[in-house]
């Protein structure tokens, strides 16, 4: 009896992962403010419009108050969440054809004639039952024909209307499709077969991976907004491809195994940036990403009375508010000021948060001189808020710094009326005792015309601590 069997060899069947290779997530730091959510979806949604590129706009964690009242006011979802570029399972899955254990092993003959020479078989429930393997078809034709000389002469359609169950490989392994593939590397190599299940939360079969592709699955493909260090960027983003970074920020960045576009501007946000390049293509933003732009650029100035503020953020913002403020559009009638002082009282305020809230929203991790260190900023309308909450927050800012493993910690609390600011420090160094902010009664500091962290503050703590 001759036989022709489709599992003996690959048939040419490319994996084709065009749906998750073709995808470029567009996503700024973590703990995203206004500025660095606006980036991404503006960023996003020039590249698709100007260059017809899949890109997605992501976000790294949580919105805050600020950004989501601004959202809901425009009518527009927050962008994706996406706290993890590592490679899941389902990057590397194939949702197969199946046959049903009851049926005959023709139909899944078929089905491996069509795939890489396997057949998953799959209950009525859509669990998993096994998959037909070429190693399983001979080891079934092996009990059927056995030793005897007359039983080799078995018709091969008896043998393919043998149900699938009695051919099946049944010990596979599972994987849940959101699952990192890094986690679970050890098992996958200490496993003698090639082909794995990949299931959803439930169990329910999503498709069959391999051990190949799972040893070098894609990489998922990254623009970085808002900001260049790895530290604030998503969490193992060396696992990811790199394409492009548009900041505002001082430099931080790691290397890279091939050139990128990098730039790095001297604005006030990088909605400016967006703004300048979606003009410059000849096209304007539809008005409620528009005016999500404008929002990240007001914010960041502070109604563009920042010092980080210059002439092209003036320009962007009227730019901003042309495409903004037009009739009919959620922000119809309003001003850059108007506008912008909404923005600003959105996030203005601590009373209706956790001192644990306040420290961790905008939160941004720095190394310098050898120190290990956080800088928190949160804004205030009424000074008021701060001593009421100043014992929670001291020690919310002291858990912060232990749970981080932080040499020293500093949250800074801006009034955004009165332009200053008032620093609380946890663990403060011998180095920052030079500090050119006065020491309070309550321990604290207070930085007059002190409002921005990037350009202010920032400077002086890192030349304190390099000198």
């Amino acid at each position: 009896m001759r036989l022709r069997n489709p599992f003996a060899s690959l048939c040419a069947f490319g994996l084709g992962f065009d749906s998750f290779m073709g995808k470029i997530y567009v996503i700024g730091h973590v703990n995203p403010d206004t500025d660095t959510v606006a980036a991404a979806m503006g960023y996003a949604w020039l590249l698709r419009e100007r260059d017809g590129l899949d890109t997605i706009a992501a976000r790294a964690g949580a919105t805050n108050p600020q950004t989501s009242w601004v959202l809901k006011r425009l009518g527009l979802d927050a962008p994706l969440l996406l706290t993890d570029a590592s490679p899941r399972f389902e990057s590397v899955t194939r949702r197969l054809d199946t046959a049903t254990p009851d049926a005959p092993l023709r139909d899944a003959w078929e089905i491996a004639l069509r795939t890489w020479g396997i057949a998953p078989v799959i209950n009525d429930d859509g669990t998993p039952y096994g998959i037909v393997t070429g190693a399983s078809l001979f080891n079934l034709i092996s009990r059927k024909i056995g030793p005897h000389p007359r039983q080799q002469e078995l018709p091969i359609a008896e043998i393919l209307d043998t149900p699938c169950r009695e051919s099946c490989k049944t010990n596979i392994p599972r994987f849940q499709a959101n699952n990192r593939i890094r986690d679970s590397l050890n098992r996958i190599l200490r496993e003698e077969g090639d082909d794995f299940w990949v299931v959803d939360e439930n169990g329910s079969y999503l498709g069959v991976c391999r051990q190949r592709d799972l040893l070098n699955p894609p990489r998922l493909k990254v623009i970085l907004v808002d900001h260049n260090e790895p530290r604030q960027a998503l969490g193992a983003i060396q696992e990811a491809e790199l394409l492009e970074i548009l900041d505002h920020h001082r430099l931080g960045n790691s290397s890279t195994h091939i050139p990128i576009r990098f730039t790095v501007d001297i604005v006030g946000s990088t909605s400016t940036l967006v703004s300048e390049r979606i003009e410059e293509a000849g096209l304007s933003a539809p008005p409620a990403l528009a005016g999500l732009m404008l929002a990240g650029l007001l914010s960041d100035t502070l109604i563009l009375t920042s010092p980080t503020t210059t002439e092209r953020d003036h320009k962007a913002a009227e730019r901003l508010g042309r495409w903004a403020f037009i009739r009919g559009a959620p922000l119809a009638g309003e001003t850059v000021l108007s506008y912008g002082e909404q923005v600003l009282h959105a996030s203005s305020g601590i009373d209706a948060r956790t001192p644990e809230e306040v420290v961790n929203t905008d939160l941004k991790i720095y190394e310098a001189g050898g120190h290990h260190f956080a800088i928190a900023q949160a804004e205030v309308t009424d000074p008021m808020q701060f001593t009421e909450h100043l014992d929670g927050l001291t020690a919310s800012l002291e858990s912060l710094r232990e749970r981080r493993a932080l040499d020293f910690a500093m949250l800074m609390v801006t009034d955004v009326i009165r332009g200053s600011s008032r620093l609380i420090l946890s663990n403060e160094p011998a180095d920052l005792s030079d500090l050119p902010y006065p020491l309070q009664p309550d321990g604290t500091r207070l930085a007059e015309g002190v409002v921005s962290r990037k350009k202010q503050l920032l400077p002086v703590v890192l030349g304190l601590l390099e000198r």
